[in-house]
C-alpha cells in the first residue's frame, strides 16, 4: 500500500482500521502516515487514525514506542475519543518500557480515576491490570489507586451505578495480577463488599474472584 493512499481510503471508509494496523506493522515505513491523519480535519480520518494506531499497539507496541511522548501530549486532549486511545496506547506501550516513562506519568494516569467521565476512568481501569503484569513494581501503588475507587464521592455525572460499573472492572483488572499482590487482605476485602453491590454485573464478578482465590 502507498503512503499517500492511506488516508484517502480511509476518509473514503475502504479499509478498515484492522487491514491498515497489520499494513503498518509489516511495512514501518507507512507509519509517518498515520500519525498524521492525527491532525486531519476530518473527523473520520481523525479517529480511524488513531484507532490504528491502538491496534498496532496491541500487536507490536514495539514500533511506537519512541513516539510515547505523542501519547502522553494526547492525554490533555480536549477530544475525548483520542484520549481514551491514548490511555490504551499507553497501557500497551508498558510492556516494551525500557526507559521507565510510565513511572514519570503514574500520578497524571492515575489521575484520571477522579475525572467525572465514567468512560475515562474506566480506560485506566481496564488497562491497569496489564500495566501490573507489565511493571510489577508498580503493584501496590496501582492496587491501591483501585481500591481507592470504592472511596470516591458520587456527582450528577459519575453517579453511584457508574461507580459500581468501576468497581466491577477494578476487579477484573486485580484479577489479572493478584498473584503479585502482597496485601491480598485488602483486595479480598474489597471484593467481598461488593457481594452487596446493587449492580448484579459487579456482583457476580466479586463472586466469581473470591471463588477463585479466598
Amino acid at each position: 500500500m502507498e503512503r499517500t493512499e492511506i488516508l484517502e481510503k480511509l476518509r473514503k471508509k475502504e479499509i478498515k482500521a484492522e487491514d491498515i494496523a497489520k499494513s503498518v506493522v509489516e511495512d514501518p515505513a507507512l507509519l509517518p502516515e498515520i500519525f498524521s491523519g492525527i491532525s486531519s480535519g476530518n473527523p473520520r480520518t481523525k479517529l480511524k487514525s488513531a484507532k490504528t494506531l491502538r491496534i498496532i499497539s496491541e500487536k507490536n507496541p514495539g514500533i511506537l514506542y519512541s513516539q510515547m511522548d505523542f501519547f502522553i501530549d494526547l492525554l490533555d486532549s480536549q477530544n475525548n475519543i483520542l484520549k481514551w486511545i491514548a490511555i490504551d496506547v499507553i497501557g500497551n506501550l508498558t510492556s516494551v518500557d525500557s526507559k521507565n516513562r510510565f513511572e514519570e506519568i503514574f500520578k497524571k494516569y492515575y489521575s484520571f480515576l477522579s475525572a467525572e467521565s465514567m468512560i475515562t476512568a474506566g480506560h485506566v481501569v481496564d488497562n491497569s491490570g496489564k500495566i501490573a503484569k507489565a511493571k510489577p513494581h508498580l503493584t501496590q501503588k496501582i492496587t491501591s489507586r483501585l481500591l481507592e475507587l470504592e472511596d470516591i464521592p458520587p456527582t450528577p455525572r459519575l453517579t453511584q451505578e457508574c461507580k459500581n460499573i468501576l468497581l466491577g472492572k477494578a476487579i477484573l483488572a486485580l484479577d489479572m495480577y493478584f498473584d503479585q499482590i502482597e496485601n491480598k487482605n485488602d483486595v479480598i476485602s474489597f471484593t467481598r463488599r461488593q457481594l452487596n453491590n446493587t449492580r448484579n454485573a459487579t456482583k457476580k464478578k466479586a463472586e466469581k474472584f473470591l471463588e477463585k482465590w479466598s
